[in-house]
C-alpha cells in the first residue's frame, strides 16, 4: 500500500553527511534553524534514526540533547518530536498523559482511539521495557468508571476482523435499547460493541442503527454520554468511520477558536505526516471551508510555522 504521508524517505540518503549539516547548524554562535528544520522535515523517520546514531559515533554528543540545548518553544517540541522514533513517541506522550498531578486525557483517547491493533501491542510492550511498568495498570490507576473499561478493552487490542453478518442488525438494536430507548442510558453496552467489533462491521451498524433510530450514532452518543467517557466513544466511532476524517476534525479543534492547542497540532502533524497526511488534508478541506495549510499559517508563526507548512506538504486552497 502506497503511503499517503507528505514525508517520504531521501534518495541519497547520508547519515554522516547529515549529522554533519546538523552538527554545523548548532556550532558557534547562534543556530541556523532554517537549516535544521528543513533537512529534518526532508528525511524519514527511519533516516533521523540513522542521522542519531551517525552523530553519535561522529561527535560522541547525543543529538536530541543538543537540539534541546540550541532550540526553544514550540519549535523545539516539534523537531524532536520528529527525531523520535514513532513507538517511542507514542509510549512517551501517554506516559506524560498519565503521570504526574492529574490525566491529561485529550492524548490518551487519540492514540488508543486511532492505532492498529499491532501498534497498540507494540506499544503496551514498549512501555513496558521503557518504564518497567503495565500500561494498563498505570491507565487503571490514573482513570476510572466506564472511561476506563473502554481504555482497557482498547489495550488489549484484540478487536474482532471482518465482517460479522449475523450481528449487525442485533448491534445496532442492541445500541438503541442501551441509550435513545432507555430511561438512563447503558455505557456497558456502548463500550463491549464499539470496543471489540472491526471497523468495517461497525459501519455497517452505524447504517443499522440510523435506519432504526433516525439518528446518527454520533447525535445518541452526544446525547446518552458524558465526560471523557462520551469523548472517547465519539473518536472510536470516528475512527471506525475514517481515521483520516477524525485527524482533519482534530487538526481543525486544535486551531479553532482562542488560543491554539499546539500539543495536539504537533503530536498529530508529526505522527502522521509518514502516514495519511495526504487524506487528512483531503478531508480538511471537505470537512471546513478552509484547507489545513491555510489554518496553519493563519495560527503559527517563524520557524514552528514554516516546519508545520513543510509537514502539512501543501495547499489545497
Amino acid at each position: 500500500m502506497a503511503s499517503r504521508g507528505t514525508v517520504k524517505a531521501s534518495g541519497n540518503f547520508n547519515a554522516n553527511a547529515d549529522a554533519e549539516v546538523l552538527h554545523k547548524a548548532m556550532k558557534g554562535l547562534g543556530t541556523d534553524e532554517e537549516a535544521i528544520l528543513k533537512l529534518v522535515i526532508a528525511r524519514s523517520n527511519a533516516q533521523r534514526q540513522e542521522i542519531k546514531a551517525a552523530y553519535k559515533t561522529l561527535f560522541g554528543k547525543d543529538l536530541i540533547k543538543d537540539l534541546q540545548g540550541e532550540l526553544t518553544g514550540k519549535f523545539e517540541t516539534l523537531i524532536v518530536a520528529l527525531m523520535t522514533a514513532p513507538i517511542t513517541y507514542d509510549v512517551e506522550t501517554l506516559h506524560k498523559a498519565i503521570k504526574g498531578a492529574g490525566t491529561n486525557e485529550k492524548p490518551l483517547v487519540e492514540i488508543l482511539a486511532s492505532r492498529k491493533p499491532q501498534q497498540v501491542k507494540d506499544i503496551v510492550a514498549a512501555y513496558k521495557k521503557d518504564y518497567d511498568h503495565n500500561l494498563e495498570d498505570d491507565v487503571c490507576h490514573d482513570t476510572s468508571g466506564h472511561f476506563q473499561r473502554l481504555l482497557v478493552i482498547l489495550l488489549q487490542a484484540s478487536r474482532q476482523t471482518g465482517l460479522q453478518q449475523e450481528l449487525i442488525d442485533s448491534d445496532a438494536q442492541a445500541l438503541f435499547k442501551a441509550g435513545e430507548q432507555k430511561f438512563g442510558t447503558d455505557e456497558q453496552t456502548f463500550i463491549t460493541i464499539l470496543g471489540n467489533r472491526s471497523a468495517e462491521h461497525l459501519r455497517k451498524v452505524f447504517d443499522a442503527y440510523m435506519k432504526l433510530s433516525g439518528y446518527d450514532i454520533e447525535e445518541s452518543i452526544n446525547r446518552e454520554t458524558s465526560g471523557h467517557l462520551k469523548h472517547l466513544l465519539l473518536a472510536v466511532v470516528k475512527c471506525a468511520r475514517s481515521v483520516p476524517m477524525y485527524f482533519a476534525e482534530t487538526l481543525y479543534h486544535s486551531m479553532k477558536g482562542a488560543g491554539t492547542d499546539d500539543n495536539t497540532l504537533i503530536r498529530v502533524m508529526v505522527t502522521r505526516s509518514e502516514v495519511d497526511m495526504l487524506d487528512i488534508r483531503a478531508e480538511f478541506r471537505r470537512l471546513f471551508a478552509c484547507s489545513l495549510h491555510s489554518m496553519i499559517k493563519g495560527d503559527t508563526g517563524g520557524h514552528y510555522r514554516n516546519a508545520l507548512l513543510l509537514l502539512c506538504g501543501g495547499d489545497d486552497a
